[in-house]
């Protein structure tokens, strides 16, 4: 196990990875070393064929506060090239959790705040506490969500992020369900179970079907299904079907049994 001082990892034995993030103590806000350590945990974790999918969690009551004030404070005081820098580290640990090849999934409880939206929205889904919430906060101190913009803007729609961003205004759990920065609410003593419900779902699916998905969607946009989106799409099935996992798939329907990525009961 990599020698970690922000992150725990919990390793199941079904391919669950479950990485939670471990500052309780600041409610798990992010500085230089936590985002290091979640770009190398998520590249690591992407690249093993051993697990099937990443549940990024958070220890104590609250999910993330966001940047370390502490870190802010020394990016502040930074030159603009230092700065620079160190927003490109932030930006490619969020692109590397939306760019993993495995399903994520994060398990929201208390507050995402800030940066901590950016890491729900990065994921690909996310299931909260009915008790979660949640604020795009930057503006409350002079700055701007720039980093996380594009993610958010991915998960619930310009219009919406424009309002989270501006008002940097709280929102309960049931307003994120609504606007999909969330997908599942659970009650806080539910929330392993409802995590663990949608795992079993991904779990049931073929793996490299779903590093497929990820890899195809990331390249579809709502607009017109012109000529090169249909021929990406019909190019991407062909080839996908004549794979041996697709063949597998096909043979488990007819042969009314379950795959051979699933696990026995």
């Amino acid at each position: 196990m990599p020698a970690w001082t922000t992150l725990d990892l919990d390793r199941r034995p079904n391919g669950v990875a479950v990485l939670t993030m471990n500052r309780p103590a600041v409610f798990n806000a992010f500085d230089e070393t936590l985002i290091a350590e979640l770009d190398a945990a998520f590249e690591q974790l992407g690249g093993d064929a051993a697990v099937r999918l990443i549940v990024l969690a958070a220890a104590g009551k609250h999910f993330s506060a966001g940047a370390d004030l502490q870190w802010m404070q020394r990016a502040a005081a930074a030159s603009q090239d230092d700065n620079v820098a160190d927003a490109r580290r932030f930006a490619a640990m969020l692109a590397r959790i939306a760019a993993c090849p495995k399903p994520t999934l994060a398990r929201v409880q208390g507050a995402a705040l800030g940066g901590g939206v950016g890491l729900v929205c990065a994921c690909d889904m996310a299931v909260a506490s009915e008790a979660a919430s949640f604020s795009v906060s930057e503006a409350r101190m002079g700055i701007l969500p720039a980093v996380i913009g594009p993610h958010l803007v991915n998960a619930v729609g310009l219009r919406e992020a424009r309002r989270l961003a501006l008002t940097a205004s709280r929102i309960g759990a049931g307003e994120a369900l609504r606007m999909g920065l969330v997908q599942q609410l659970a009650p806080p003593d539910g929330l392993d179970a409802a995590v663990d419900a949608v795992a079993a779902d991904l779990l049931a699916c073929g793996p490299a079907a779903q590093a497929e998905i990820k890899q195809l969607y990331a390249r579809l946009a709502p607009g017109p299904v012109n000529h090169e989106v249909r021929e990406l799409t019909a190019q991407t099935i062909a080839r996908v079907r004549a794979t041996p996992e697709a063949r597998e798939g096909f043979a488990a329907f007819l042969g009314k049994r379950k795959p051979h990525w699933t696990l026995p009961e």
